[in-house]
């Protein structure tokens, strides 16, 4: 299994890497500058609308590096796209050609990098200390799916490639990773990812029933949008069935893998169970563990899209629950949470057959 996993990767690394090297050369380009001065130029009656800062900013980074450029901030009291500035701020700069030959210098937004760092470095600091040994594999595991949505499945999408495929083939690679990193190379890891990936399929088919059924746009933010302005030639809808199947995916593999532990636990405790009782013993799990995880999916859903429940008391609530955007929030989180409801069977079936029947071939490899 070890070379199976490491073939593919090789593939898939040697697949994606003209895909990235052709859309390299597509990418804005941007520099790193700081605040050093600015003037605020109130328009009528000493107001703060229409508002613009006359920003002197210092490069510091790139071939105009040390150099400093008064730029022109526009507030216009719209705290969605104002980028109020302040002395010493740092601010991330969008270069342009001008017709001729100069550069302008436009600033894209704050530069929050080094928060995110911050932030990042306490996860990790605190995934380590605590999860140990397993700790340090999740961690890599994070990463290895990270990159595998960053640097191959945003390439695949962009290159032409169907989302819906991209957004499986890539679930399936970190689901590999993932449980056999952290669980290591036995039939209760392999049970795990079997129930993983078909569960993950079944959620694809019902992502594409539902935009079906339901005529889904696949717009449903502003993003949407932007990106739609930049590729329309994208299928959207698609791209939404891929979001949704990538957002079930953490609670699919934790599904699974909770399920069959158990399973191997209790085979481990009695041998003498058949498959049939172990099959009910992961079903009697999984029956407590479908209400936490479902009600996890809707409230991460939930959460993310607060604003526009909040939105819903001022709408009637007929044309809210029949808004495209509320409708594709709702129909994603019930499309993972059904998805998870199947996981719990088909891992049972598989871990209880794989377990009893392969324990004594099973070849474990310790990290």
């Amino acid at each position: 299994m070890r070379k199976i996993l490491t073939v593919l990767l090789i593939l898939f690394i040697g697949f994606i890497t003209p895909v990235l090297a052709e859309n390299e050369d597509s990418v804005l380009p941007s520099e790193t500058g700081v605040v050093m001065s600015v003037e605020n130029i109130y328009g009528d009656n000493d107001t703060q609308q229409d508002t613009q800062q006359i920003v002197k900013v210092k490069i510091l980074s790139g071939e105009y590096k040390g150099q400093e450029r008064d730029i022109i901030n526009i507030l216009t009291e719209n705290p969605a796209y104002d980028i109020p500035l302040k002395k010493g701020d740092k601010v991330v700069l969008h270069l342009e050609e001008d017709p001729t030959g100069g550069m302008n210098f436009f600033i894209a937004d704050l530069k929050r990098d080094s928060s995110i760092m911050l932030f990042a470095f306490i996860f990790c600091a605190f995934l380590a200390v605590i999860g140990r040994k397993k700790g340090v594999f999740s961690l890599v595991s994070i990463i290895a799916t990270v990159g595998l949505i960053l640097f191959v499945m945003m390439p695949l999408i962009l290159a032409g490639f169907c989302p819906i495929a991209s957004a499986i083939i890539v679930g399936a690679l970190s689901t590999l990773i993932t449980i056999y990193l952290v669980g290591g190379f036995n039939a209760k890891s392999t049970s795990a990812i079997l129930g993983t990936m078909f569960s993950l399929v079944f959620a694809g088919l019902l992502s594409i029933l539902a935009i079906y059924t339901a005529h889904l746009t696949g717009f449903a933010g502003e993003e949407t949008l932007f990106l739609y302005g930049a590729r329309p030639d994208l299928s959207f809808t698609g791209i939404l069935s891929a979001s949704m199947i990538i957002a079930a995916l953490g609670a699919l593999m934790d599904t699974s893998v909770s399920i069959a532990s158990t399973i191997n636990e209790i085979h481990e405790t009695d041998e003498t169970l058949g498959v049939v009782e172990l099959f009910k013993s992961g079903m009697n799990v999984g029956r407590d563990i479908i209400g936490t995880m479902s009600n996890t999916l809707i409230l991460v859903y939930m959460g993310s899209a607060l604003p526009l429940v909040l939105l819903g008391s001022n709408i009637d609530l007929q044309k809210f629950f029949n808004l495209n955007q509320v409708s594709t929030e709702i129909l994603s989180a019930l499309t993972g949470s059904i998805a998870i409801l199947a996981c719990v069977p088909i891992t049972a079936i598989i871990a209880a057959y794989l377990i009893k029947k392969k324990k004594a071939q099973k070849v474990e490899f310790k990290f």
